[in-house]
């Protein structure tokens, strides 16, 4: 272990600055050894098919004119960092001497940190499923040593230090050399600097993804969540040099069906209550009709609780999960969306109570803090997903308000089958409704898979939804929700047509948010 003069990263004592520690690796000295992989799984006791860092290889050029050029990947230590802002319990946090740390003992496993990260640098860890990146090897620098992979690379490629010290190797680099960041649009300000890096590392998208089943020396990684490497598209390149993809690790989606699923349970269960609210405001349902009663909010506190045993069962910590409101990080919007959830059941709550007894005044006075708890309900998943800026599809200013149309899609759709038991003059208003509802879904489909697209990673996630790997769930969708406009011919008979629209709604939902992780990062 080399001892270095490094200032010790925790606030520092005097007049002067605290310490910035930044990380400068040269790519015009890496070798492509892989000798700061191992050494980093040593010290840190990273398991098999995870790592912390690891050396990205591309093939530039056409034999006999071709060179390897190899990108040192990891965290990049943002000063505004995503994983930070989105993480609900503050286990992803931010140390004094500027390093984006992580507490496990905080960690709920909820995977918001590796939808938010640009750069794909954090994972589960399989063995106490926390996550976990690199951290500058915080444990080192506290007792002045360099971080592992600073320590055994042969070249000197890797360097840490204080960028608020203008002695500092790093200071001079950054300063009055051209060095180069990933991602910059991402507005991060990334503290891991490259010197000599080419744009065809440092842009995911730059270099084609090889044919077949291997790497130059590897097999290339498969299964269900995997997202594959190098550029996807029917091009193959985002550069306009020859590049293709040398070698790459394992990348995978954070978030499975489960999410998917849960946009669609919430849907409802804001959507239920809601539509039976605007019902009644427009007179087409009475105070009294049973829909407003007891059927809207009994479904909608069902589907409500469904999404909270979805939500729960996607942890990877389930047990856990009370941290979101215990410990809560109030910038992140799955602590803002738990306690929206938790005033949505409050007053579903109240309104069954009220039903129960008969108290038509606390029925109407639930009324009012539930019409915008429902809207909440409904629209919060799209700034939780805004905040995941690693996914360029989701950043859409147009999501809050589809999926208020979801929400009334999905909450008209659920009432209908009780109504035609139970009530029966609502069954023509519901039917209008989705039909509505559907028509208005379609227009957002239409414009979401058509309208240009300002990156290339969402028009490639955007052809992944229409044409690629999860096409089928998005035109089966198309057909499904587009049943639903004729939900009102010839009531009561067609009102059934809500319920394929139902399920294509959930289609969507699986394609929209699949999609979205389809493209890689790294």
């Amino acid at each position: 272990m080399t001892a270095v003069n490094l200032p010790t990263p925790r606030v520092r004592d005097g007049d002067g600055p605290n310490p910035r520690m930044v990380k400068v690796i040269d790519q015009t000295k890496c070798i492509g050894c892989h000798a700061c992989t191992t050494a980093c799984k040593s010290e840190n006791d990273v398991p098999l098919g995870v790592t912390r860092t690891y050396v990205k290889s591309v093939d530039v050029g056409t034999f006999p004119q071709a060179r390897r050029a190899f990108q040192v990947t990891r965290c990049n230590q943002c000063v505004d960092a995503p994983c930070v802002a989105a993480c609900p319990t503050a286990a992803m946090h931010i140390r004094p001497d500027g390093i984006v740390d992580f507490d496990k003992s905080s960690c709920i496993g909820c995977k918001a940190c590796m939808a938010a990260c640009p750069y794909d640098a954090i994972f589960i860890n399989p063995e106490d499923h926390c996550a976990e990146k690199c951290n500058f090897c915080a444990h080192r620098l506290d007792v002045g040593l360099e971080p592992a992979c600073v320590t055994v690379c042969p070249t000197g490629a890797i360097m840490v230090g204080d960028a608020n010290d203008p002695e500092s190797e790093v200071a001079k680099i950054i300063n009055r050399q051209p060095v180069a960041v990933r991602r910059p649009e991402k507005a991060t300000r990334p503290k891991l600097f490259y010197k000599g890096a080419t744009q065809a590392t440092l842009d995911p998208l730059a270099a084609a993804a090889p044919a077949g089943d291997t790497y130059a020396w590897a097999e290339k990684p498969r299964g269900a969540h995997v997202v594959e490497s190098g550029n996807p598209s029917p091009d193959g390149t985002n550069s306009s040099a020859a590049a293709i993809l040398n070698y790459d690790v394992k990348h995978t989606a954070p978030w499975d069906w489960r999410v998917s699923l849960y946009t669609w349970t919430k849907g409802i269960g804001a959507g239920g209550w809601l539509v039976a609210l605007l019902l009644l405001m427009t007179g087409q349902i009475g105070g009294d009709d049973v829909l407003w009663t007891w059927i809207a909010p009994i479904v909608s506190a069902v589907f409500l609780a469904l999404t909270a045993v979805v939500l729960i069962a996607d942890l990877e910590h389930p047990t856990r999960f009370i941290y979101i409101l215990t410990r809560p990080q109030w910038r992140s919007w799955l602590v803002r969306g738990g306690i929206i959830l938790s005033g949505f059941a409050a007053v579903l709550a109240v309104h069954v109570l009220a039903s129960l007894f008969g108290w038509d005044w606390l029925r109407t006075a639930a009324a009012f803090p539930g019409l915008p708890l429902a809207v909440g309900t409904a629209v919060y998943t799209a700034y939780l997903f805004a905040q995941a800026k690693a996914r360029d599809l989701w950043q859409s200013p147009l999501l809050a308000p589809h999926l208020v149309v979801q929400a009334v899609l999905a909450g008209s759709a659920a009432l209908i089958p009780f109504a035609m038991v139970w009530s029966e003059d609502a069954v023509g208003p519901l039917a209008w409704t989705v039909a509505g509802s559907a028509a208005v879904h379609l227009l957002f489909v239409g414009g979401e898979a058509t309208v240009a697209h300002p990156t290339a990673h969402a028009k490639l996630a955007a052809h992944t939804m229409t044409h690629g790997r999860y096409a089928r769930f998005f035109w089966a969708g198309v057909v499904l929700v587009a049943l639903g406009l004729l939900a009102p011919v010839a009531v009561p008979a067609t009102a059934w047509l809500a319920l394929p629209a139902l399920l294509g709604l959930l289609a969507h939902e699986h394609a929209y948010v699949q999609s979205g992780q389809s493209v890689p990062l790294a």
